[in-house]
């Protein structure tokens, strides 16, 4: 009997310091992801808190997907995940991975997101989000095969993502939201100046691919749960985005396109 080829996928999911759940259910984002992957015939899936030792475990992986809240891969880890997308490797982003490290600033209570050589890799930069609240999204190419099912537009309640594009020349956008700008900026991380803002003044990008080499990223910046209350509108259990039909067919899509063969 010939044998079938197993696939694998490398789930890098966790907060910072190591083992904190960073106000998010990291059990449940495991166990939705994972339940996507456990589906799928001849699929293994290994698992990370961080991006430690990645080289190891991607190094005959086909597809990266991330959801975390703090880790993110050191300059010398970037160097090697450009390399393995540039040869045809697949990530797939969710929500916090588009963050990192905050810094002090001078004279401002609140900390500010520092820009790493990572962002460039993943081609978008976390800057803040105002608190919870329920918008509208809008998918922006429905022909793609990564909105295969996923409506024109639907409801959700999230975190309202500020994300800098690094390469818009280069990111085929897929999701935005007309969210407007930021009116709460003392809240979260401190802002300098919207550059997640696009032109129009009220439309903002959460969801993109980007072509490097042979290989693809794919980000979303929908996905927050968490089972401990942070803002006033937020219930003690959240789910968000997670119960939602579109974005439950967004993140399967996903993760059945970073499994297949390459063309």
């Amino acid at each position: 009997m010939a044998q079938t080829s197993l696939r694998r996928a490398h789930l890098v999911l966790g907060g910072f310091p190591v083992g904190s759940p960073a106000l998010h259910d990291m059990d449940y984002a495991r166990l939705q992801l994972l339940g996507v992957t456990g589906s799928m015939e001849n699929v293994y899936t290994t698992l990370s808190g961080d991006y430690a030792d990645i080289e190891k475990w991607l190094s005959d992986c086909q597809l990266l997907i991330t959801y975390t809240a703090g880790p993110y891969p050191s300059e010398e880890q970037t160097q090697w995940l450009r390399g393995w997308i540039e040869a045809g490797g697949r990530w797939f982003g969710l929500h916090g991975s588009s963050g990192g490290r905050a810094a002090p600033v001078p004279g401002k209570r609140q900390r500010q997101m520092v820009k790493l050589p990572y962002h460039d890799l993943l081609g978008g930069f976390f800057l803040n989000h105002p608190p919870l609240r329920d918008f509208r999204v809008d998918v922006a190419d429905t022909a793609h095969p990564l909105m295969k099912g996923v409506p024109t537009s639907f409801e959700t309640r999230d975190e309202p993502y500020m994300l800098e594009i690094q390469h818009p020349e280069d990111t085929h956008v897929l999701l935005t939201a007309e969210l407007g700008p930021d009116l709460t900026p003392e809240r979260g991380f401190y802002v300098e100046k919207d550059t997640a803002l696009l032109p129009d003044g009220k439309t903002r990008v959460l969801g993109y691919s980007r072509q490097i080499g042979r290989g693809t990223i794919v980000y979303y910046a929908l996905g927050h749960n968490t089972t401990q209350a942070q803002w006033p509108s937020m219930p003690g259990v959240f789910r968000g985005s997670w119960e939602k039909p579109a974005f439950q067919t967004m993140v399967r899509n996903a993760i059945e396109w970073g499994l297949s063969p390459q063309e």
